[in-house]
């Protein structure tokens, strides 16, 4: 089993670069499975969950090829299989949105119930229902979703609530579909932007991406083309409160603007000095952050994927904090690892007040999930003492060579195995 080694008390300074969005990526390569001839993908980032759609993508006999560099190459002219493999589809909740391209390219699909992370009732009803509309006889029994239709035909789809996950699997699937889908209170994340950037230059017809309002019109045929990932706006998150946990200066090098905005700006409110340009943002912090308050909501409210980060850090803030989490309720799994490091947080219900202290004491924590781990390496970042993180299979998932881009900004860490700890005690 690998784990990090954290020492604390560095001051992160440097250049960082930031990597293809994973959200915008999982998606993106799911709606490959649209075209017919080759789908060229760049700046695909190198992570856990990449790797098992790639998995996903073989297992329905779609030629998938990883290259240096961050270039993916998807070919899914010929789908052999029509039922993706549930020792797979159970490790993420995104190899579920397969589901809908297969049966648009196919007629007939089954996939199993989606896995991921465990942050609370992530509901696959808006993804099935929406499928439903378009046409689709839908069969759920013994964990498996199957779906079968001669000819999805174009609707009226609205979906109580904006998820991402659910606007982008719909939006795949009535690419082929016959006549127009319009999806109200559809998400308006950049991932949905991207994803339907992508489809249209695969020959599909989208618009509005990025409103609530999203319009497809069906075509016959989508082929493979060329795509660059968007910057993942998490990641860059996850350094720029590492940066200001630490109180140190990172320029992050990579990012959109717009994307960040929700964060800059609490991160502001905190007492970090973030200077934002074309494609990078410079993050300076000389003091103890200040406390805040933050609510999560869908775009372009603050992202739910850097509340645990941000609560780590305002867990060492002068003052207060209030943190609701309004998109997933058991996200704040993750609070006691934190307690064990020395914070004072409450939890009731879906808020977590929290009580900053001067500072945080290393100890063992172990990540409940992806984003959960980022927030405890953060925290490791600035506790005084050495941290043990374990969980790094959830860490991995997301997160690029965490362990390198740390290092060359100057942190205290590294990656170890049981067995390295044992050699080094027997040493």
């Amino acid at each position: 089993m690998k784990k990090l080694l954290l020492t604390g008390g560095a001051r992160l300074n440097g250049t960082v670069e930031i990597g293809g969005s994973k959200n915008g990526c999982l998606a993106i390569m799911a709606g490959a499975l649209l075209g017919k001839g080759e789908t060229v993908l760049r700046g695909v980032p190198s992570i856990g969950d990449v790797h098992t759609m790639i998995e996903v993508l073989r297992a329905l006999g779609v030629k998938c090829e990883m290259e240096a560099q961050g270039l993916l190459r998807i070919d899914a002219t010929e789908i052999s299989k029509t039922e993706a493999p549930y020792e797979l589809v159970k490790k993420m909740r995104a190899s579920f949105s397969v589901l809908g391209p297969v049966l648009a390219r196919k007629g007939y699909a089954k996939v199993p119930m989606p896995g991921g992370c465990d942050i609370g009732a992530r509901p696959i009803d808006f993804h099935v229902k929406g499928i439903q509309a378009l046409g689709a006889i839908i069969n759920i029994d013994h964990g498996f979703v199957e779906a079968e239709a001669e000819q999805l035909i174009g609707t009226q789809i609205y979906l109580n609530f904006p998820s991402a996950g659910a606007t982008q699997h719909i939006m795949t699937t009535a690419c082929l579909a016959k006549g127009v889908t319009t999806i109200y209170n559809a998400a308006a994340e950049p991932e949905v932007v991207a994803l339907a950037a992508f489809l249209n230059r695969m020959g599909a017809k989208i618009e509005g991406a990025g409103t609530t309002t999203v319009r497809i019109e069906g075509v016959e045929e989508l082929r493979g083309t060329e795509f660059a990932m968007i910057p993942d706006r998490m990641e860059a998150g996850t350094f720029a409160v590492a940066t200001t946990i630490t109180r140190g200066d990172v320029r992050i090098e990579n990012i959109v603007p717009e994307d960040v905005e929700p964060f800059v700006l609490k991160l502001r409110e905190v007492g970090a000095i973030v200077d934002v340009y074309d494609s990078a943002m410079r993050v300076r912090c000389n003091e103890r952050p200040i406390a805040t308050d933050i609510m999560t909501m869908p775009h372009p409210g603050f992202p739910t994927d850097l509340q645990q980060p941000f609560t780590a850090m305002l867990s060492i803030a002068q003052g207060t904090s209030l943190v609701t989490e309004n998109v997933y309720e058991r996200r704040f799994k993750y609070i006691n690892e934190l307690i064990r490091m020395g914070a004072d947080i409450k939890q009731e219900g879906r808020t977590a007040v929290i009580n900053g202290v001067p500072k945080l004491t290393g100890a063992q924590v172990a990540a409940t999930d992806l984003r959960a781990g980022a927030a405890l390496v953060c925290a490791a970042l600035a506790a005084e003492g050495q941290s043990e993180v374990s969980g790094l299979e959830h860490i991995e998932r997301g997160y690029e060579d965490l362990v390198g881009k740390l290092r060359s900004l100057g942190a205290n860490i590294n990656l170890v195995t049981d067995e390295q700890e044992k050699e080094a005690v027997c040493v």
